[in-house]
């Protein structure tokens, strides 16, 4: 009952992807997997003046929704924010076992997958392949770490000689230790991003509500850590009094803002952006 409870929470805190967000529209969608003649697409926001041939840094976003749910709507704020200052950003999907009736592992592979698809058509998408961002919230949190950290959950018979590894990490409240979640079973330590952290892994934000009680906070204190142990950037910003999924823009815009500069700086200091945010800086008298 307790499982079932956490991974209600967990759906229930990435639904709130609300009417507002439809004014958030992508400029393309591209098929990037195909599984049983269902097309998996990645939705696409592009900056002004981008053509193919551009090599701008790039961002992938992964939902959140327990491995169970989601839709690629949740991140279309956030990426319709990175496309206005100049990154190609693109918000996901991928299998669940609402919609497919896979097993998380296969969530992990399919975001694999994305960064894998991304990386080999970078010309076509007018991106940088070593400037390549993975980003996500709770379940999708997990998804983006795990292309990050967990080497070999990839689909059979794709190009294992294009890196399926981004360049860089960007999460919201992610489930960083699954080892002792049910719906993992067998997989669970091998799915747990925490449990494979290691040198050389790619330098990360980590965004999290203290008050969190789907994904507590100190799971994200205990990943930070261990990626800084292992000589990795790991930069945790926690918010007092917060739950899980606060940063959505339907949920709170002060905390949505917040996330959104705090992104931005972290991205500009890896060379992924260029210039000032054009969100106002958190404690500003206009913010």
């Amino acid at each position: 009952m307790i499982v079932r409870a956490l991974l209600s929470l967990f759906v229930l805190a990435a639904a709130v992807a609300p009417a507002q967000q439809r004014e958030f529209e992508p400029d393309k969608q591209i098929v990037f997997k195909e599984f049983e003649n269902d097309p998996l697409e990645l939705n696409v926001f592009l900056p002004d003046g981008w053509k193919a041939g551009d090599r701008r840094a790039a961002i992938v976003f992964f939902f959140g929704g327990g491995w169970v749910g989601g839709n690629p709507s949740q991140f279309f704020p956030q990426s319709a924010y990175l496309a206005s200052r100049g990154m190609v950003a693109i918000s996901a999907q991928y299998r669940t076992r609402g919609s497919h009736g896979t097993d998380p592992v296969q969530c992990v592979i399919d975001g694999n997958s994305a960064v894998r698809w991304m990386r080999a058509h970078a010309s076509d998408l007018g991106i940088d392949p070593d400037r390549i961002a993975a980003g996500g919230g709770s379940a999708g949190g997990h998804v983006a770490a795990a292309t990050g950290v967990i080497s070999g959950l990839e689909e059979p018979g794709e190009d294992s000689s294009v890196s399926s590894r981004p360049n860089a990490l960007v999460l919201f409240n992610p489930a960083t230790d699954v080892s002792s979640i049910q719906r993992w079973g067998e997989n669970a330590e091998r799915g747990s991003p925490l449990h494979h952290v290691d040198a050389g892994d790619p330098p990360t934000i980590v965004f999290h509500g203290k008050a969190d009680t789907t994904v507590p906070y100190d799971t994200a204190v205990a990943f930070c850590d261990a990626m800084q142990r292992a000589g990795n950037r790991c930069d945790l910003v926690g918010f007092e009094g917060r739950p899980h999924g606060f940063f959505n823009y339907g949920r709170s815009r002060t905390m949505y803002t917040s996330t959104v500069w705090h992104m931005d700086r972290f991205l500009a200091s890896l060379g992924f952006l260029q210039g000032q945010p054009t969100v106002g800086r958190p404690g500003d008298p206009t913010w």
